[in-house]
């Protein structure tokens, strides 16, 4: 290390090195722009190890994949003339390559919450790197707010350093306080094609057959961005029979280093390389050679899959930004071409950058990391895009159903799951199946639930199958390429634990209760007379295929369900022996508010979630805890529950209205949804004596609102919106307000407003009412805002009808003088 000269290395990126080198003598945090093969993950990170502001303190590089983890640190290495190990080392999950000597650290992002759980200052650690954060991985975005809290909490000497090609830089300067440094890079032009879009259900094989042309045009090698492993090996298949000369290689994270070795390397033979690659070769990686790129537009990504709990990859459109990265990859020692299997039309309407992960995946992992961390308030934190108040709240519900947190505190459970570098469901049932003597099966259990299902959709949902499948792999050497991939996840766990496997057949009811702790919500019972229906402890119903050999079983714990409306479809569960379920069973007192029995229930209920095994009514139980749950009912269904009668709602228009005409008074915001969400503040008082839904509508809530009132908006009440009006009959008018602060109307018959000149108001005379007059036999003839109009116009012909019909009563010509009358003033005979 001691001879390492930059300088030696022609790459971009040395035109930065010491500007960068001077800004964090001064600053602690910095944004590095630059294209790919600048040297940003390489060069940079070496020419840093002896800045005078470490300390002798490490840096730790994350990268949001294994292989590139492994490649970067492999390459640096060599640029060292050292082995990996020495000065450069790296970490991914199950694997490390570090020693005493180790000063650069390559790991993957969520490697780095768990150091900083080890070490809330990070005290060993002078510079964090976040290479490739554009990819907004949900370990980086949570390990980027953590580092923030070390930063500006207890070490300001802290270097962050944030690193991409096609972030949004200027935002993220802007939330963290910091300066980004371009590098131009030497990215030579690119010339970008668009040809037919690829069928979704066939993206490997068409995407095979548009490259079968192009290698006959151009020369140079081929990289080929693909979905998935699958996607990959149907293109392979039909690439080897068509071009039988050239090397079609896969690129994939699941491959041996070696297999990946040889993707990255140029050919031995000098063959042209054709490169089937996942979007791990996006970024980050150099793959020598690469002068044309071939983008089916599709990748996959980790998305929360809730019929697991768990996160599944899930295939989807990529975005601008991440097209723009697959396309520089052709440009990157000579002008190259970029041909995208879609259209323009289609390149309009990608999204400009990839969706954050943060707002799509299971934040269980990230709460539990949080608690651990002691932060309440999680989005709070320094976040790029703040997590979702309602996924936060769910995986709070998740944790507390494992009983790793109780009253949003970790408990002692919950820092033996925090320990554990998995799911905190796969957790909670790791630990617990060691109580159960069953650790063997919960490893076996857990890789099953990490990755596909090996079998076919017909087998059946029984988890079991899948376990015996396994088992038999592994005793007989049963060759299946899914189970052979289960096995080495499991290998890992079995490392993890250090136990040997086991191959013996396995007991159903153990198999169900493992899934029972990790699923707690979803134990299930079969519905009386409903065959394959079941009830789960989370509330709701899902069924199994009448024919499966799990339809007929009473009780299931079930790992896989869809998450649909009504009737949810199990696809993988096991039998359950309800005995085993007796450390899960609570007993709880519950007072509730039935509407359809009538009134209040209070009873104890033995259950599992929303599954009730049996109850016995309470004796005597807490009036408060009552009250709270008459005003749970108000508040759910209250509007058919109290007496909201024609006096009341003239009371809350009444209010509404002179909210709406006097915006600047305190009247409260009165309706009758919510009224009862708000119902402990105004009915709370009244409810002690309540038991009986007779009792709810006896409630005058007339007068229990208007007390709800402070004393001057009582008073102020009549005087601005009185509920009756005087008429020159001397009759007291009832005056109908409207929601919403429409007009107030006022009904009254037509002879009593004799020789009432103007139109009567409210609101201080800022609101004329509208006034509907009425025959004497109380029919509408007439509506009118302005009287005088009326008596002047409108009176003539309205009186020429009702004389028609009202022949008995008196007419007169002049209304304005007349004298008016209450009942039957008759004409003089």
């Amino acid at each position: 290390m001691q001879n390492f000269r930059p300088k030696t290395f022609d790459l971009p990126v040395q035109e930065i090195i010491s500007e960068v080198q001077n800004h964090f003598s001064s600053q602690n945090s910095l944004i590095i722009q630059a294209p790919p093969g600048a040297g940003k993950s390489t060069l940079l990170p070496l020419a840093l190890l002896e800045e005078p502001w470490l300390k002798g303190k490490k840096i730790v590089m994350l990268e949001p994949r294994r292989l590139a983890t492994k490649s970067i640190a492999q390459r640096m290495a060599d640029m060292l003339g050292e082995k990996v190990g020495q000065t450069v080392g790296y970490r991914i999950r199950f694997e490390t390559a570090i020693t005493d000597k180790t000063r650069l650290e390559v790991i993957t992002e969520g490697i780095l919450t768990r150091m900083m759980h080890q070490d809330n200052a990070l005290e060993n650690i002078g510079l964090l790197i976040f290479d490739e954060f554009h990819e907004r991985n949900l370990f980086s975005e949570v390990a980027l707010a953590l580092a923030r809290e070390v930063q500006q909490v207890l070490r300001p000497d802290l270097r962050i350093l944030l690193m991409s090609a096609t972030i949004d830089a200027p935002q993220l300067a802007s939330l963290l306080g910091c300066q980004i440094i371009q590098s131009q890079g030497r990215q030579y032009p690119v010339e970008t094609h668009y040809l037919n879009e690829v069928d979704e259900f066939a993206i490997g094989q068409d995407t095979a057959r548009q490259i079968i042309p192009l290698a006959q045009t151009h020369s140079g090698d081929f990289l080929v961005f693909l979905p998935g492993q699958g996607e990959i090996k149907k293109a392979e298949e039909v690439l080897k029979r068509a071009l039988p000369n050239d090397a079609i290689i896969p690129l994939y994270g699941q491959l041996s280093p070696m297999a990946q070795q040889k993707a990255i390397m140029p050919h031995p033979a000098g063959k042209r390389k054709i490169v089937l690659s996942t979007d791990i070769a996006e970024t980050s990686l150099t793959i020598e050679g690469i002068r044309v790129v071939v983008d089916s537009g599709f990748a996959k990504s980790n998305r929360f899959d809730p019929r697991s709990g768990l996160s599944r990859l899930v295939l989807h459109r990529i975005s601008k930004d991440s097209a723009d990265q697959r396309s520089g990859r052709a440009g990157r020692l000579t002008s190259g071409h970029s041909y995208r299997l879609w259209s323009k039309a289609t390149q309009a309407q990608l999204a400009d950058y990839r969706t954050p992960e943060l707002l799509e995946a299971d934040l269980t992992g990230l709460v539990l990391d949080m608690k651990a961390w002691g932060k309440e308030d999680i989005r709070s934190m320094t976040w790029l895009t703040p997590p979702p108040s309602g996924t936060l709240a769910l995986s709070e519900k998740v944790l507390e159903s494992i009983d790793a947190i109780e009253n949003g505190k970790l408990t002692e459970h919950g820092k033996e799951i925090h320990q554990l570098p998995v799911h905190p469901r796969i957790a909670h049932m790791l630990i617990y199946s060691k109580r159960m003597d069953q650790l063997s099966l919960a490893t076996d259990v857990a890789a099953i639930l990490e990755e596909r299902d090996p079998l076919s959709a017909d087998a059946g949902v029984d988890i079991n199958l899948r376990i015996d499948a396994l088992r038999r792999y592994r005793d007989r050497g049963v060759s299946m390429a899914r189970i052979k991939k289960i096995e080495k996840v499991a290998q890992q766990y079995r490392r993890l634990f250090g136990i040997e496997p086991e191959n013996t057949p396995v007991d159903p009811w153990a198999t169900g209760l493992l899934l029972a702790y990790a699923y707690p919500e979803r134990i299930a019972a079969a519905r009386p007379g409903n065959n394959a229906q079941f009830q789960l402890s989370n509330g709701k119903i899902a069924q199994i295929g009448h024919r499966d050999d799990l339809a007929h079983e009473s009780w299931l714990a079930v790992a896989h369900v869809d998450a649909r409306d009504g009737m949810g479809k199990i696809w993988l569960a096991s039998p359950l022996n309800p005995k085993d379920l007796a450390p899960m069973l609570k007993s709880r007192e519950v007072l509730e508010w039935d509407r359809k029995k009538g009134g209040l229930i209070a009873q104890a209920e033995i259950r599992i979630g929303a599954i009730i095994l049996g109850t016995r009514p309470l004796q005597s139980f807490s009036k408060r805890l009552a009250t709270e749950a008459i005003l749970e009912a108000i508040k759910e269904e209250g509007e058919y529950l109290l007496d909201w009668n024609e006096e009341v709602m003239q009371l809350i228009f009444q209010v509404q209205s002179l909210r709406k005409w006097n915006p600047n008074q305190s009247w409260p915001n009165w309706t009758v949804v919510r009224l009862c969400e708000d119902a402990q503040h105004w009915l709370d008082p009244y409810l002690d004596s309540v038991s009986k839904n007779e009792d709810l509508k006896k409630l005058n809530l007339s007068q229990i609102l208007l007390h709800s009132l402070d004393f001057d908006l009582q008073s102020a009440l009549e005087i601005l919106a009185p509920t009756r009006l005087l008429v020159p009959s001397g009759s007291q008018i009832k005056i109908e307000y409207q929601s919403d602060g429409q007009i107030p109307r006022l009904s009254v018959r037509l002879q009593e407003l004799f020789g009432l000149l103007e139109t009567p108001r409210v609101n201080n005379g800022q609101v004329p009412v509208l006034i509907e007059m009425l025959s004497p036999g109380f029919k509408p003839v007439q509506l009118t805002q302005d009287l005088k109009s009326f008596w002047s116009n409108g009176y003539f012909e309205v009186r020429k009808e009702l004389k028609r019909r009202y022949p008995k009563h008196e007419w007169p010509d002049d209304p304005i003088s007349a004298e008016a009358v209450r009942g039957v003033k008759r004409k003089n005979q």
